[in-house]
């Protein structure tokens, strides 16, 4: 079966270039809901993890049939939310800044995408000091680093990532529960647009995004306030949850193609289509 492209309702963006990405993905092999540690996990409901294989793979062919290329990191077991890629680091160029999980139950996930780095040739993988769930609280904006705290990631990680990647950091808290990871809150459009649902955030960090994306769009349908903004966009193409509907008719509006996605069964464990996916920036 091939992807499902909804066609857009406005212009093509002006300048508009889709860029072919990097991504590293995780197979569900041993998803589960075992725990709860967000409030989206539910460990009495029932989970399918066939289901959610389908669903990943599914997810995996749409990122290929757009033109970008996905590595896999094998699995491990007891680690039900390695799924969760993108929690794992952050990578932009041959510098890794590598995860430290803010909760016991995701630490096992550390040493093995470390190792994973460590095979495929990173050799520059800072340990950080602080808590930092890769790019759950990151999000690259042209050369900018937005990152989010509250609830997972430490704010002083910032300072480390300032440094590590050299890169200007902006802090944003999030003040919504069900928002614990930025990359539930505002994603990157393209290198110079984002799209976030201002709810999520403080009036300071609202502020702060006001004067740096003043075109952003804000995404105001209800579905943004659930799994929504946990999307990948490469410019053009948004790889968004099914789930999201209005959201995908917004950024239609704008000029961008909206690619839906069903990730309802690992939706459970409170993640959707960038939870999934790890960016290996140039």
């Amino acid at each position: 079966m091939g992807i499902t492209i909804l066609p857009n309702a406005g212009p093509l963006l002006p300048n508009a270039r889709s860029r072919a990405r990097r991504y590293v993905m995780c197979p569900p092999r041993f998803f589960d809901v075992a725990y709860r540690i967000n409030p989206w996990m539910d460990p009495g409901r029932p989970v399918d993890r066939e289901r959610a294989r389908r669903q990943w793979s599914g997810l995996r062919r749409t990122l290929e049939d757009l033109g970008h290329e996905v590595e896999i990191a094998e699995p491990g077991a007891g680690l039900p939310d390695m799924v969760f890629a993108a929690n794992s680091a952050l990578v932009i160029g041959d510098r890794v800044l590598a995860a430290r999980m803010a909760t016991p139950e995701r630490r096992g996930e550390e040493a093995r995408y470390r190792t994973w780095f460590a095979s495929r040739g990173f050799e520059r993988v800072l340990v950080p000091e602080f808590v930092n769930e890769g790019e759950g609280d990151f999000v690259l904006v042209g050369g900018r680093l937005l990152a989010g705290f509250g609830f997972r990631t430490d704010r002083r990680s910032h300072d480390e990532a300032a440094e590590w990647f050299e890169r200007p950091v902006t802090s944003l808290r999030l003040v919504d529960p069900r928002r614990y990871h930025l990359d539930l809150a505002l994603a990157a459009l393209d290198d110079h647009s984002i799209v976030y649902s201002p709810t999520a955030f403080d009036e300071p960090s609202r502020r702060a995004l006001a004067k740096l994306f003043p075109d952003a769009l804000l995404a105001c349908h209800l579905d943004a306030e659930g799994l929504g903004l946990n999307l990948l966009s490469d410019g053009v193409h948004v790889v968004l949850p099914a789930s999201a509907p209005g959201l995908a008719s917004e950024l239609s509006q704008r000029g961008y193609i909206p690619v839906p996605v069903d990730l309802s069964e690992i939706e459970k464990a409170g993640g959707s289509v960038k939870c999934c996916v790890l960016e290996l920036h140039p």
